[in-house]
């Protein structure tokens, strides 16, 4: 800690010293390491040294994964009402207010079409940052109309999630999502249109019981968490300590739950190959 602090005052060649600007350097989670945030993102928001995958927004992922100039925003305005007039330790109208303002979101899911390597595509990323990227009415439709418009233009649909579940505060609402978004995905599957499943962490509750893990091909980046419940909760549950790893992408992998963990920098390439496969 003590050489983070003095990082920030750098001796120029002429003896002067010089303040480095607040923010410009953040520490892995995996290993510790003091990195650049402009490395970090050179290096696709990964630690170079443990490969640690930081987590990131639609924002980041779209230019990560899609060609330049290629991604166009669909149902952008939709944003989650209050229907039961629901009140935790704040209304649920005021927390969507204040997420709104602070993400510059309107609600977990960012829809569109673009391309990726020239393949035209339909794309649907989670954002965590938004209300834990938690399943509510709105997420459900924008996933279930992202379907429809794969379906109808005979585009592949590619989904990267990551969310800790159905949002409790439209209860029931939310809870019917998983049965739409999985219909829809169904739908696309009965017309042969290819689905693409990517797992960041978290992924978890509803959004794993759906449509996060009903894709042609399932792939998660390298230690994720995916699941249901909590580890906590299953422990509780069963009454049994839980395997090393569990619910982390590579055990899920060793289980056949999911097709492959790619890191993220490979990412691009190795779904372009996957939709050659699947869509020649």
């Amino acid at each position: 800690m003590a050489w983070f602090k003095r990082s920030k005052e750098n001796i120029s060649s002429d003896g002067q010293k010089k303040d480095i600007p607040d923010g410009m350097w953040t520490k892995c989670d995996g290993c510790g390491e003091i990195i650049h945030k402009k490395q970090l993102e050179q290096n696709y928001f990964t630690c170079a040294k443990c490969s640690y995958h930081f987590r990131i927004g639609s924002k980041e992922y779209f230019e990560i994964l899609l060609d330049h100039g290629t991604f166009k925003e669909t149902e952008k305005r939709m944003r989650s009402l209050d229907p039961l007039k629901f009140v935790d330790t704040k209304p649920y109208a005021k927390r969507i207010d204040e997420s709104i303002k602070k993400t510059g979101l309107h609600d977990a899911v960012r829809t569109g079409e673009g391309e990726m390597n020239g393949l035209p595509l339909v794309i649907a990323c989670m954002d965590f940052s938004f209300i834990g990227g938690s399943m509510g009415s709105v997420v459900g439709e924008k996933i279930s109309r992202a379907a429809d418009l794969a379906r109808k233009k005979k585009k592949p649909l590619l989904v990267i999630s990551s969310s800790g579940g159905a949002r409790m505060q439209e209860a029931a609402l939310s809870l019917m999502q998983m049965a739409k978004t999985s219909a829809k995905i169904a739908q696309l599957s009965d017309a042969g249109i290819p689905y693409i499943a990517v797992l960041a962490d978290p992924t978890a509750g509803g959004v794993t019981a759906s449509f996060a893990m009903l894709g042609d091909v399932q792939i998660a980046e390298p230690s994720a968490f995916i699941g249901f419940a909590g580890p906590r909760v299953i422990k509780q549950t069963i009454g049994k300590d839980l395997p090393k790893g569990f619910q982390r992408s590579e055990f899920l992998l060793e289980k056949g739950f999911l097709d492959m963990v790619v890191h993220r920098k490979e990412l691009k390439q190795t779904i372009t190959k996957v939709l050659q496969h699947l869509n020649p």
